[in-house]
């Protein structure tokens, strides 16, 4: 029987979705949830307890506030936490704005993806610590941000396997299958990347090649004005210019080619304000966690929807999970360190590709080269994991104002400093906090 420990189990959504996949998967297993945060922790313990009743799963629930009572005996452990929760994810992108640098997201790279970066490693350092030394044989997976930087100071700093999950591949792929009228399913692709930019280089639907007809309608996108609707033109540039696809789409890819959205400019719209508006994500996150709230403290049943398996970043951890202890041969995208499979890519540095699961761990799927274009569009990402990853482990000041200054988004060295000085202080003050729920 499995038994689960999730880290970060506070979060507004990932506890609820993974309940609902291991109550659709039909399993007995144990799920041990944990967050410092007694209020959050007691409302993600009720929730599950009501799904559990309700639907007569055969799941046991546990609660902890210290990881470290949760830990032995782990069979899987996954990580979705965000130190300082929503209140200090703001100012990661509220700050930059006072500097006129606008982020629709700010949790992987650009100045917020650097801040979070330091506040996020020590913790995840201290978890994986605590992992290597009580749970040593389990799968090990994170979901927290920034991906890269996280998963590359783990190995370095505590030299244990963490596979790196998230959705947004997957939920590239049925984006592409809904434009062109298909079925997600008959879908198969090559891709490779840095996570939030990923390069599907080859799709194809049942074995045809699908290329030509994307590259069809990104032309026709050209002739479109933008809208609200479909806020995703300068991916479909980027087809055309690289004859590549980034995922995921252009609330994440447009914060890695600042040089072309400086004020945040975007179409007509300003990034993070009326295109992919931030403060909606986070007033989203705040309206889910108290529904959530809600639904756990209510007496009445709970509705349906809960239940639904739906799109987010738990979708697919229990299907791998499953993979892995069956060695199939389905596929599923992973953050790894790079061994080869994808050529032109630094060894070792955390990559996105496709892996399967027949050796009882992800074993990944050799791609492809990316090309000159799309792997020299990443070089000085791959730079600025290697500086923020020395910046958080050493807590090094200097080491984070030259991230900042690889990260290309400040337009000076004055204003370096100066943003660099108020986003230093604002995260370094959450390093010894408690790990909330990312969102």
């Amino acid at each position: 029987m499995e038994r689960y420990v999730l880290i970060g189990a506070g979060s507004a959504s990932f506890t609820r979705g993974l309940l609902a996949d291991l109550v659709a998967s039909r399993r007995p297993c144990e799920v041990r949830l944990v967050d410092p945060n007694p209020e959050s922790l007691r409302v993600a313990e009720q929730l599950a307890h009501k799904m559990i009743a309700q639907t007569k799963a055969q799941i046991t629930i546990r609660a902890h506030t210290n990881r470290r009572d949760a830990l032995p005996g782990a069979t899987v452990v996954i990580c979705t936490v965000g130190v300082g929760g929503r209140r200090a994810w703001e100012q990661d992108v509220f700050i930059p704005r006072q500097f006129g640098i606008y982020m629709p997201v700010g949790d992987t790279v650009g100045p917020g993806g650097s801040s979070r970066a330091v506040r996020m490693i020590p913790a995840m350092i201290g978890i994986a610590r605590d992992v290597a030394a009580l749970a040593q044989d389990a799968l090990f997976f994170n979901y927290s941000n920034p991906m890269a930087p996280i998963c590359q100071a783990i190995h370095q700093a505590v030299g244990i396997p963490v596979i790196g999950l998230c959705h947004g591949v997957l939920h590239v792929q049925h984006y592409l299958a809904d434009t062109l009228s298909l079925p997600a399913a008959s879908l198969s692709a090559q891709y490779a990347g840095y996570n939030h930019l990923t390069w599907l280089t080859e799709i194809q639907s049942d074995g045809v090649d699908l290329m030509p007809r994307l590259r069809a309608y990104a032309d026709a996108q050209m002739q479109v004005p933008v809208t609200h609707a479909d806020q995703n033109r300068f991916s479909w540039e980027l087809l055309r210019h690289t004859g590549a696809f980034p995922a995921v789409l252009d609330r994440h890819v447009t914060e890695f080619f600042p040089q072309f959205f400086r004020t945040g400019a975007y179409y007509g719209m300003r990034l993070g304000v009326d295109a992919f508006s931030f403060e909606g994500t986070i007033a989203g996150g705040d309206a889910e966690f108290a529904a959530m709230q809600a639904d756990a403290q209510s007496s009445a049943p709970l509705p349906n929807r809960l239940f639904a398996r739906e799109s987010g970043e738990h979708e697919q951890v229990v299907e791998i999970v499953t993979a892995i202890r069956e060695r199939r041969s389905d596929l599923y995208a992973v953050n790894l360190p790079n061994t080869g499979q994808v050529p032109d890519l630094p060894q070792g540095a955390i990559v996105e590709s496709p892996a399967q699961m027949t050796t009882g761990k992800p074993t990944p799927i050799p791609q492809r080269p990316l090309g000159h274009a799309t792997a020299g569009m990443l070089a000085s990402r791959y730079a600025w994991v290697n500086v923020i990853v020395e910046a958080a482990l050493h807590a090094d000041r200097d080491a984070f104002l030259h991230a900042l200054t690889i990260d290309g988004s400040v337009d000076s060295l004055a204003a370096v400093e100066a943003m660099g000085s108020a986003l230093w202080t604002h995260t370094t003050g959450y390093i010894d906090a408690s790990t909330n729920g990312k969102g």
